[in-house]
Parts: structure tokens; sequence; C-alpha cells
């Protein structure tokens, strides 16, 4: 993500921040960055103030209550987020220790985009103009692909692969066709 952020970049979003480790990674190594994490579920946030608090980044990370951006209007520089995205078939084959978690971190309906169609849908209006949104998207890039053919999507290799993890620029989510613009 280095090289898409400049010395502009201040307000940062951990939208799904569940146990807050993307939040806590985000503040240490941008040491200029606020940081919101962000998640519908406040027994999530009530772990990432644990590990906010360990980190002693009580004052560069707010923990906010949010169905999906609702509570968070930005405007950001940078949206992270892991949403919910395993598709419905892979939530009923998941292994027994996934299956333990609960569903509304993991299940994104029936091709696992129903999260990531609202955030798509949301997005622009909460990200400054050079902002970027990224998504990690797990195993889900052949239904990403399917439900958003045109838009320029660029893939960032991680320790996973180079499939797992997306950066959409402010700019690309804005050239979202109308025929591809999730519905309300």
């Amino acid at each position: 993500v280095d090289p898409w952020l400049d010395e502009a970049t201040r307000n940062v979003l951990d939208l799904c921040t569940g146990n807050g480790s993307l939040a806590v990674l985000a503040a240490m190594a941008y040491p200029d960055v606020h940081v919101t994490g962000a998640d519908i579920s406040p027994d999530a946030l009530a772990v990432a103030r644990i590990n906010v608090d360990r980190h002693g980044l009580q004052e560069r990370i707010e923990l906010v209550v949010s169905d999906g951006l609702a509570a968070c209007p930005g405007p950001w520089d940078v949206i992270l987020c892991n949403p919910p995205y395993v598709n419905a078939d892979s939530m009923a084959t998941l292994p027994a220790e996934f299956r333990a978690e609960p569903s509304i971190a993991l299940a994104g309906g029936a091709d696992g985009m129903d999260f990531i169609r609202a955030l798509l849908r949301d997005a622009p209006a909460r990200l400054k103009p050079h902002g970027l949104l990224v998504l990690e998207i797990g195993n889900e890039r052949e239904h990403f692909e399917a439900a958003f053919p045109a838009l320029e999507t660029v893939w960032l290799a991680t320790s996973a692969g180079e499939d797992q993890v997306l950066l959409l620029t402010h700019e690309s989510l804005l050239a979202l066709p109308l025929s591809q613009a999730p519905s309300p």
C-alpha cells in the first residue's frame, strides 16, 4: 500500500475491525495517522479495545459501533476493510474452527459480495478525492470479478498470494459503470 500513500494521508478507517489488528498495525506503521476502527459488533470492539490499550494507542485509535459506513462519515484517506465475504457454498463447508466464529463476521451472501456491494456503493462519498479502499476478499476473486467485471482493480501481493487483497482508488469507484452499481 505504501506506494499509494502520500504525506497527506491522515485519516484511516478500519471497517469491520473485529479484534482491531489492522487498526493497530496501521497506527504503528504510520505514526502520523489517526485510525478509526469500526464494527457492527460491540463484542468485537471490546476485544479491539484490549488490543488498542495493550499497544498504548488510545490517543490515535478511536473505536466506534457502525453498521457498514453508517457511523463513519469521513472523509477518509484510506478505508481498510476485511468484510464478511465467504460465499454461501463455502460457508456450508467451513472447517469447525471457522464455524465457531460469529457468522456475521464471515457470511457474505450467495456469492460473498453482499457487504461489498453496499460498501462500493457508499465508499465514494466517504473517501477524499485521493482516497483508497483496500479490501480483503480471501478466495472470492472469481466472485468479485463476476460482480464487478469492469471495475479497475489493483491486486496486491501478500503472503497469501496475489488474489486475496485488492486496492480501489476513489477514481475507479466513481467510474463504476451504472450497470454494475450495486442496488440499494
